[in-house]
């Protein structure tokens, strides 16, 4: 008798976990609760439905959003082929027609012999697991409130968020050395040993950078978006609202630090933390914010030294429900925790539950969950997922237990590990990570069919999604 798995939600992630264990020939039972259970931005109660933009990002092939793509393809992504089906017009980025696309993945879940879609709302992780070989919890941000509250029960809750409060991170090359000092307060400058790296402001700087913070356009709140999701966090430019040297007491503060170039302390200082081992991409801290993100490069760039910042991540604070992935997930994106251990059946995470944003990493990150869950059944062990590929970086970074305060990312050069050799010039820079991306790549799919863990189904995924 074949093995069965439970996936619940059908969207992108959930849609591509699906035919790719059916594709490797296990059973699966997609449950998803739409239409019966509406959702405040689900319009339809079709797979895989886009519920914000309709672009997946860029095609360029040395960028991480290209690179990504490329894996997506060489791993015959089903998801990934239905949108290069349905593409629209969109310059140098991979855009869809929604009703199109959705439609395709749609029909192919519900036509292949192999999966069952179930219309309805899974309460229960317990329940779900029941008599499942596997269980793939692909539900989203928007998890319903009863299966949220189950999970937060087999996670910890603790370990599960219900609103991104995200900084922005810029790339570390992007900023001026110059203006900006290494010291951590209350540190000796000139040691230059500090943890953070420092933008100090002087009187007039900060005037005119607080007078365009208040006067920023906001990004507007949805119905389910109310000023509860914000009490624990708030926005940079609403504390510049409380008071014009709100922030100068709070976030920018310039207590404990010494700018080397003045010998005194700055009238205000931005503290900006490495957010990653390699020191590759800096966090703005403290500056969670609900600015457009066109305003938050127009405005954070007014600070000093980040007059050229290249943000790798985009500030955030909207309802997004989300694991701690760094505490709950390991690097085949299965549930550690001994509530889930106790199930029976192992649990397994993809798509936005897990703390990746794209639509394209929500594709790779159910085809990553169905691979892991085809070895477990088979008792085979999968390759590595090698970091120098996109989704592996941000894999590596999502899994790390060191990883701290940690909210949702995107594929990104920022999280990449450096190059061997550095180089200097930012287009041949990505240009070699993709070139080593590539090659990682290419020998990953190599082990995983030496595993037996690629798909024999004729309908496997692919370019021409044939």
């Amino acid at each position: 008798m074949p093995s069965s798995v439970t996936i619940l939600g059908a969207g992108l992630a959930g849609s591509e976990v699906a035919l790719q264990l059916a594709a490797r020939g296990i059973r699966v039972r997609l449950v998803e609760m739409r239409p019966a259970v509406p959702t405040p931005v689900h319009a339809s109660g079709d797979c895989a439905e886009l519920v914000c933009s309709n672009s997946l990002k860029s095609t360029k092939p040395d960028s991480a959003a290209g690179m990504l793509k490329r894996e997506l393809e060489a791993l015959g992504s089903f998801v990934f082929a239905a949108a290069r089906r349905h593409a629209v017009p969109a310059g140098g980025a991979l855009a869809v027609d929604r009703a199109a696309f959705s439609g395709a993945v749609t029909a192919l879940v519900e036509e292949h012999p192999l999966i069952e879609l179930v219309r309805a709302e899974a309460r229960s992780v317990r329940e779900a697991a029941a008599g499942a070989d596997a269980l793939v919890i692909a539900t989203g941000p928007l998890t319903s409130d009863a299966l949220a509250a189950d999970l937060a029960r087999i996670a910890g809750a603790d370990h599960l968020a219900f609103y991104d409060a995200a900084a922005p991170i810029v790339m570390a090359d992007s900023l001026d050395g110059e203006k900006l000092f290494r010291q951590s307060r209350y540190e000796d400058a000139s040691a230059g040993a500090g943890d953070y790296l420092n933008a100090p402001f002087t009187r007039e700087e900060y005037d005119a950078f607080v007078e365009a913070l208040v006067g920023a356009e906001r990004v507007i709140q949805r119905d389910f978006e109310t000023h509860d999701l914000f009490q624990a966090c708030q926005p940079i430019e609403e504390i510049a609202r409380k008071g014009h040297d709100a922030p100068r007491f709070g976030t920018l503060k310039p207590v404990g630090l010494t700018d080397p170039r003045t010998g005194r302390r700055p009238w205000a200082a931005l503290q900006l933390r490495a957010e990653d081992a390699h020191g590759m991409s800096y966090n703005l801290v403290g500056f969670q914010t609900n600015l457009t993100f066109p305003e938050q490069r127009r405005v954070f760039r007014m600070i000093p030294g980040l007059e050229n910042a290249e943000f790798a991540r985009y500030g955030v604070m909207h309802r997004n429900t989300f694991l701690d992935a760094p505490r709950l997930l390991d690097a085949r994106l299965r549930l550690r925790t001994p509530h889930a251990e106790a199930l029976g059946a192992p649990v397994f995470a993809a798509g936005q539950l897990t703390g990746t944003e794209g639509y394209c990493e929500a594709v790779r990150s159910g085809l990553h969950a169905a691979i892991s869950v085809a070895a477990a059944l088979r008792g085979v062990e999968a390759p590595a997922l090698p970091a120098e590929t996109a989704f592996g970086a941000l894999m590596a970074y999502a899994t790390d237990p060191a990883t701290k305060d940690y909210q949702p990312m995107h594929v990104n050069f920022g999280i990449m590990e450096p190059l061997e050799r550095p180089v200097r010039n930012k287009r041949e820079r990505y240009a070699a990570y993709a070139e080593r991306g590539d090659e990682a790549l290419k020998a990953y799919v190599e082990g995983l069919a030496e595993a037996g863990l690629l798909p024999q189904d004729a309908r496997r995924g692919g370019a021409d999604g044939r």
